[in-house]
């Protein structure tokens, strides 16, 4: 993956940030953060089993596609938890030395 490839996710997390602050009505985002952490929750918990089931029973597409909601959910409970990519990105590289 190259940097341009990761360039989105992090702006994937502002949208996520400022979505969380506008609060409007009309937004998903907003309206899983009104919702609250438990909610959050529930749905990276539900992305993740749509993704492990997809892996075995599904197409490539598929797959891909369940990813992406995962990574989706897991960015909004990062962002839930005053936390982010950058801080998983370096928990793994920590784990990798």
């Amino acid at each position: 993956m190259s940097t341009a490839d990761i360039s989105f996710l992090l702006q994937l997390e502002q949208v996520i940030a400022a979505r969380k602050v506008e609060g409007s009505e009309a937004s998903y985002t907003a309206k899983l953060f009104r919702a609250g952490l438990p909610r959050i929750a529930q749905k990276v918990g539900e992305e993740g089993v749509e993704l492990a089931l997809a892996s075995v029973t599904d197409t490539r597409e598929k797959v891909v596609s369940e990813a992406a909601d995962l990574l989706y959910h897991m960015l909004v409970l990062l962002n839930s938890r005053e936390s982010g990519l950058a801080e998983v990105i370096a928990e793994l590289e920590r784990r990798h030395k």
